[in-house]
C-alpha cells in the first residue's frame, strides 16, 4: 500500500475543513476529507488531476 503524504490546500487555516491531496506517488494522485484523514481517499490518474486542476478559475488551484 502506498505511503501517500498529504498536504492541505494554501487557502485553509490550521482548523478549516477541507481537502487534503498526496502527489508523491508518481502513478496516483489521492484526495481526501481532512475532517477524516482515516477514512477512505480518492485515487485519481495524475492526467485526471491536471484535468480537474485546470478546468478550475484562474488562480483557484493551489496544490
Amino acid at each position: 500500500m502506498p505511503n501517500f503524504r498529504y498536504r492541505k490546500s494554501s487557502y485553509s487555516d490550521r482548523l478549516a475543513e477541507c481537502v487534503e491531496v498526496a502527489t508523491n506517488i508518481v502513478t496516483t494522485v489521492a484526495v481526501r476529507d481532512s475532517k477524516n484523514p482515516n477514512g477512505p481517499s480518492l485515487r485519481l490518474h495524475p492526467a485526471t488531476w491536471r484535468a480537474f486542476q485546470s478546468s478550475l478559475p484562474a488562480g483557484h488551484s493551489t496544490y
